[in-house]
């Protein structure tokens, strides 16, 4: 009868502490339905569970587009010789800053010489014309000259002037101003700026149609030419303030300002592109580097939120949404730009709504 008794009393306590063993676990448990998750406060995810009331923020989305520094057009000048002929001097070096009408150097040319020679012939012809232009001029002043020859004279006088004045246009061409039949051209600079390509050898024949052996640049203000999708073009404007940044420089902050933007799409890229203006005192932009350029956009009021709150589902992104003291509701939501730390909400939640912003994650493995 003993025997009996015990064996009951062991019975019920081992049946009770089964029972006290499944209770507290379950109480614990995550509990998962039609994406709506509950963790109870006994539960220790409960405590690594963060939240935050979504709030609306100015926020400029900005355009981003990739771009190249380039010297504007008419602040820098290829020089070639203007004829075949071998360089006698050069009166310059590289690096050398310098001023529009600084000689560069001198070239003896054949075909500079037959310039000459023209230029002379026409100035010559003009003083005989001149000179015979006012002989009959006073000839029928004092009644003894023929008025038909004053006219001839008069008309070979103008075409003679002609003759002469395209003679000169022909030596300003080339920054010349005659000299004598055989003196060597003088090649000037045509802008102010620095020496940035000197290939120049004294002795060296050139021919006429010879690749530029000197580049001048007035390199204080750059370009950068990028490229912005059509898309987005109606964020940028003339006269926008935008950022650069070079990967030479990584720290340096740079500003310009939207000079130009083409009126033709790119068909192939469907781009447009855009010129920027940027002051560049201490030369460090050099023509050919690449730039990251930064167009801002009127800020807007937008949904942002920290980037841990938002959870991954095959192709689809979506945030746990409070809707209980305990109770969180999955919401699938579009997304826009982000950066380290917050990521913009298109759609699918709205200010005044509670967010899970930390331990997200912990209910990818609730039941």
């Amino acid at each position: 009868m003993r025997k009996t008794v015990l064996t009951m009393v062991l019975l019920t306590i081992v049946t009770s502490c089964k029972n006290s063993k499944s209770e507290t676990p379950q109480d614990q448990d995550l509990l998962i339905k039609n994406n709506q998750v509950t963790v109870p406060e006994t539960h220790p995810v409960f405590k690594k569970i963060k939240t935050q009331v979504v709030t609306e923020q100015e926020h400029s989305d900005g355009v981003i587009s990739a771009g190249t520094i380039q010297a504007i057009p008419n602040h820098y000048a290829e020089i070639a010789s203007p004829f075949s002929g071998r360089i006698t001097k050069s009166f310059i070096q590289l690096g050398q800053n310098i001023s529009a009408g600084s000689p560069l150097f001198e070239i003896l040319s054949s075909d500079y010489f037959s310039v000459q020679k023209d230029y002379t012939d026409a100035l010559n012809d003009v003083q005989l014309a001149e000179k015979n232009y006012r002989r009959q001029q006073d000839l029928v002043k004092h009644g003894v000259g023929i008025q038909k020859e004053l006219d001839e004279a008069e008309t070979d006088f103008k075409n003679k002037k002609t003759s002469l004045s395209n003679a000169s246009s022909a030596l300003k061409v080339y920054n010349s101003k005659g000299g004598g039949i055989g003196s060597p051209l003088l090649v000037r600079a045509p802008i102010n700026g620095e020496i940035i390509s000197n290939k120049i050898v004294n002795g060296q024949y050139l021919k006429g149609d010879a690749d530029p052996v000197m580049i001048i640049a007035e390199l204080s203000k750059v370009w950068i030419s990028g490229d912005v999708k059509e898309k987005d073009i109606r964020f940028v404007n003339k006269g926008d303030q935008v950022s650069v940044k070079v990967s030479a420089y990584p720290d340096r902050n740079i500003t310009g300002k939207v000079y130009h933007i083409n009126e033709i799409v790119d068909e192939d890229t469907r781009s447009i592109k855009v010129l920027i203006e940027c002051n560049n005192p201490d030369r460090k932009l050099k023509p050919g580097m690449y730039a990251t350029v930064n167009f801002s956009t009127t800020p807007e009021k937008t949904v942002m939120i920290p980037v841990t709150s938002l959870m991954q589902q095959d192709n689809s992104q979506y945030v746990w949404v409070k809707t209980g003291k305990s109770q969180y509701t999955k919401r699938v939501v579009t997304t826009g730009e982000t950066d380290q730390k917050t990521v913009r909400i298109i759609s699918g939640l709205k200010s005044g709504e509670t967010i899970m912003t930390e331990g997200g994650i912990y209910m990818l493995d609730a039941k």
